[in-house]
């Protein structure tokens, strides 16, 4: 719901493109810290358990960020919400664990689709509900859909035995990595916002990174019963995917975040002057389309071959952003290029994602998964900043708009980043052909 409002919310709390983007980045932060753990937690206590409870927390923010009267008590809000993304990897542990070996990929597909139509929902209601009430039940109505279907869920979804294990919970590792996580998350969110960092402040958050990963790293070899087994993230079919899903989920975040700014731009200018409601309208199509290629991207690569699905999907995505460079002047342009390019992102991203989770072992789901769901929000995030950065670098000092020319280089930046995904593609398979 968040992102047809970005305009409305930066007029309401009177803030920048950057402090608006952080409002729905707080969400990706929080989720890429979370991901691993819940899934961890999942593999090993069992998914509904890990599920209902991480529901609870994020009714807790959901409700903060509906009473929220200024820009930090919303980020709280926003941060504690970002535990919905630990639900993908726990709902991949239970569609591999409740359902035939055979019918594991459809499950995670249609799982990947719901929760993509899910944001579909959001945007299209968005608009109507901060337009008729006010931006504050644009959280609490969703809130409230959250804490009656946990309860459903409570109630109905089969339990899902935990795993008997000799070894005790690797807390450290859990410690390690989600500080990992949080400090890289919140240093490119700061290096990326409006005031940036001096370059003393970027080094020196970059060996706090480098050293906790390390530490991660040493701990993880270490354990008994590590958090993430490294052998496990070494395979190629691991690695490859989550190189190319954070490299292909940054274009889409570039996209995901200009196309509503420029929607929401005045109209007196190059902009349209969209209102919240015809904004949501706008994006619907690219919902549909993203909804649509996440539930078959993994039957796709099965019968096409994962590498011609990503090179399809890179080259049109590309061919999509170049070509916004010149033609963003009508509404059904920018619609028609945000349709095609969550239909390539969702059909590439769900398509490593199931190939991924077919070569690991299924006691691995959830931690295999998160850490895919952790570099498809990190991409995104990724995106959105650096969308938000080009933007801001280029505003109009007394309106705080933006220039038309800043879009223009965002969109090319874009399909530079989407072209990048060929020479990943071309790499991995030379990595695959030696190993």
């Amino acid at each position: 719901m968040v992102d047809p409002a970005l305009p409305l919310l930066q007029r309401e709390l009177g803030v920048s493109s950057g402090e608006a983007a952080l409002v729905s980045n707080a969400v990706l932060i929080t989720g890429a810290a979370i991901a691993p753990v819940a899934g961890k937690l999942g593999d090993r206590y069992g998914g509904k358990r890990v599920l209902v409870r991480l529901m609870a927390v994020v009714s807790v923010g959901g409700l903060l960020a509906g009473l929220a009267p200024n820009l930090p008590v919303l980020l709280l809000g926003q941060v504690l919400q970002g535990a919905m993304v630990g639900a993908l990897p726990l709902s991949f542990i239970l569609v591999r664990k409740h359902l035939p070996a055979g019918e594991s990929q459809l499950g995670i597909g249609l799982v990947m689709a719901l929760f993509t139509g899910g944001s579909m929902v959001g945007t299209l209601t968005a608009g109507p509900i901060a337009e008729g009430l006010s931006w504050h039940w644009m959280f609490a109505l969703p809130t409230i859909a959250i804490i009656v279907m946990s309860l459903v869920v409570a109630r109905l979804l089969p339990h899902d035995p935990p795993i008997e294990s000799e070894y005790r919970f690797d807390w450290p590792g859990v410690v390690l990595l989600s500080g990992t996580l949080l400090a890289f998350m919140l240093g490119l969110v700061r290096a990326t916002g409006d005031e940036g960092l001096p370059p003393l402040a970027i080094g020196a958050l970059a060996v706090v990174v480098a050293a906790l990963a390390t530490g991660w790293v040493a701990v993880e070899r270490r354990a008994a019963s590590p958090m993430v087994d490294l052998r496990m993230l070494a395979k190629p079919a691991m690695w490859h995917a989550c190189l190319l899903t954070i490299v292909i989920t940054t274009s889409f975040g570039m996209v995901s975040y200009l196309l509503p700014q420029l929607f929401g731009v005045p109209g007196d200018g190059y902009g349209f002057g969209a209102s919240t409601t015809d904004i949501g309208l706008f994006l619907l199509p690219g919902a549909i389309a993203g909804a649509v290629s996440d539930s078959v991207g993994g039957i796709v690569a099965r019968r096409f071959g994962l590498r011609t699905v990503l090179m399809v999907g890179a080259v049109v995505t590309a061919a999509t952003m170049l070509a916004l460079v010149s033609l963003h002047t009508a509404e059904w342009q920018l619609v028609l290029a945000r349709a095609l390019a969550a239909m390539a992102a969702g059909v590439a991203t769900t398509a490593l994602l199931t190939g991924a989770t077919a070569a690991v072992e299924t006691k691995d789901t959830g931690i295999a998964t998160s850490m895919l769901v952790v570099t498809r929000v990190t991409g995104i995030a990724l995106g959105a900043q650096i969308a938000a950065a080009i933007l801001d670098a280029d505003a109009d000092s007394k309106t705080g708009l933006p220039a038309e020319s800043a879009f223009v280089t965002g969109f090319a930046v874009a399909g530079l980043v989407a072209a990048l995904s060929l020479l990943v593609v071309r790499i991995t398979k030379k990595k695959g052909a030696h190993a």
